[in-house]
């Protein structure tokens, strides 16, 4: 007597799991351009790592004698498995067995996924390809009653946040709790053409007089500006490789610091950036230049390019070490702060402070946006909230100004309340309004009594902007201190190295804001 019977019906039940939806409906994925979701998992971690969780669950048909004939497999896939040699929770919806539905997940399988990696303190990387965790309005005659939402999860997504980084790949078209899931992260991607993410989607909204498809209603292109999705990529393997980059600079939780790469051979030429800001301070110029020289090369990995435009942020590496960036972006509302602008800060900010990562904040700032729009848009609300998160700030932080900083805006460039490292260049300039907006309101009679209002407009300017020279600033103290920019690397290394010990592994006591 042996257990041959039951370990055949092992392998057979994990061969109609790996089956999946079945040939035809795994066909349908792949003509729809996308990968099956146990392709996805094979693709994104390290080979012959997955250990899956939960394989085995699904809805079973046994004949009379009670001999199993099928299993339609659960449609959530998850497990442990390792990332560039990393512990990592992976938990990825089939889309190919009803639709990814949330509620065909048989038990708590997603649940369950957000507890392993709060518990076991390893990130969780979502492959999200379904729905909302309601269910169909079928499901109503079939259960007998409906069911009230109360988003069983949530409470273990949010805890996540705080403990672990959490990325979320939208690969399909997600919506309901789906959507959630995705915007629930610390980061989040979306491929376009292919994924898309909606509150409802088209055949809902079309009650409602918008018929439209499910690009128009929820394609990367609206939800990568909008905020609601960090960046988008041009397909799955460009997805999976973000994925792997983001998390390389981080944790394993927020009860560890994050590791040191290998140092820079060599760093990009600096002596150039003694001319990247032009005297002309109407001149815009490119800030990614200044950004790539400045740290380590090849290690700037930027978040949410298409979105809150007056700053790129994201993260970089300084002669090894991990640390978090913002640099205003004069291309965009000459650097001004839109509302999207300072919930990305935010989110930098946060993402630097739950996971112990040094700031550094490049700053040239003209202010908050201006104008009704500005004022509609709600501009003063979110940079308060940005404001907040500065004053809230505990990690290291570093201020270079590097042209303008104006405004209630550039008063959050850090938390004055703490130590900063900071530094000017010569072309700074600072104050409450800049010069150009101004001069006619503070010497509106004068120029208006002038003979040659022009004339009188421009000796009145020329005398203000020699009084805001930031070195009579540095004479009482208002600076800390101007540096030559082919200098800025060298006291950057020096702030990452007196930084690092300085990180100090636990919880924060703000939770993390989605």
């Amino acid at each position: 007597m042996n257990w041959s019977t039951e370990l055949a019906e092992l392998e057979q039940r994990k061969e109609f799991a790996m089956a999946m939806g079945g040939r035809d409906k795994v066909e349908r994925q792949h003509q729809n351009g996308k990968l099956t979701v146990r392709e996805r998992v094979d693709q994104l971690v390290d080979k012959s790592t997955f250990v899956e969780v939960g394989g085995l669950a699904g809805s079973a048909q046994y004949d009379e004698s009670g001999k199993l004939r099928h299993v339609v497999p659960s449609n959530v896939v998850m497990g442990r498995a390792r990332l560039d040699g990393r512990p990592v929770v992976v938990i990825g919806d089939d889309f190919t067995v009803r639709g990814g539905a949330n509620d065909g997940a048989v038990g708590d399988k997603m649940i369950f996924a957000e507890q392993m990696a709060y518990d076991l303190r390893i990130p969780m990387v979502r492959l999200v390809d379904g729905t909302g965790g309601g269910g169909s309005v079928k499901n109503i005659e079939k259960m007998g009653h409906a069911l009230l939402p109360k988003m069983k999860i949530w409470p273990y997504v949010a805890r996540n946040l705080s403990r672990v980084p959490v990325v979320s790949l939208a690969l399909g078209s997600v919506a309901g709790q789906g959507a959630a899931r995705v915007a629930g992260s610390h980061y989040s991607l979306m491929v376009k053409d292919t994924s898309q993410l909606f509150i409802a989607g088209p055949p809902v909204v079309a009650k409602i007089g918008q018929v439209l498809s499910k690009n128009e209603l929820g394609g990367s292109k609206i939800h990568t500006r909008n905020g609601v999705v960090d960046d988008e990529v041009g397909s799955e393997a460009e997805a999976f490789d973000a994925a792997r980059r983001f998390l390389s600079y981080l944790p394993p939780s927020v009860y560890e610091v994050a590791a040191r790469a290998e140092t820079p051979a060599k760093v990009a030429d600096q002596q150039w950036l003694r001319d990247a800001i032009p005297k002309d301070p109407r001149k815009v110029y490119k800030i990614q230049p200044i950004v790539e020289t400045l740290f380590d090369q090849g290690s700037v990995f930027e978040i949410g390019r298409h979105w809150g435009r007056a700053i790129i942020g994201g993260l970089a590496r300084v002669d090894g070490w991990p640390v978090v960036f913002a640099a205003s972006n004069p291309y965009f509302y000459g650097g001004g702060w839109d509302r999207l602008t300072a919930e990305k800060f935010i989110r930098l900010v946060d993402l630097a402070e739950h996971f112990h990562l040094p700031v550094v904040n490049m700053v040239d700032i003209a202010g908050f946006q201006i104008g009704l729009d500005a004022e509609q848009d709600g501009v003063m609300r979110a940079g308060v909230r940005a404001l907040t998160a500065v004053s809230q700030a505990t990690v290291p932080w570093f201020s270079l100004i590097m042209r303008r900083a104006f405004g209630v805006a550039a008063g959050g460039h850090q938390n004055s309340s703490r130590f900063n490292f900071r530094y000017a260049w010569p072309s700074a300039q600072w104050g409450s309004l800049p010069i150009e907006g101004g001069l006619d309101v503070a010497y509106r009679a004068e120029i208006e009594a002038a003979s040659d209002p022009q004339a009188k407009r421009a000796e009145i300017e020329a005398k203000v902007r020699g009084l805001t020279s930031p070195f009579r600033s540095a004479e009482a103290f208002v600076i800390e201190d101007i540096i030559d920019p082919a200098q800025t690397r060298e006291r950057l290394e020096e702030f990452a190295r007196l930084s690092a010990p300085l990180r100090m592994p636990g919880e924060v006591r703000v939770g993390y804001r989605p």
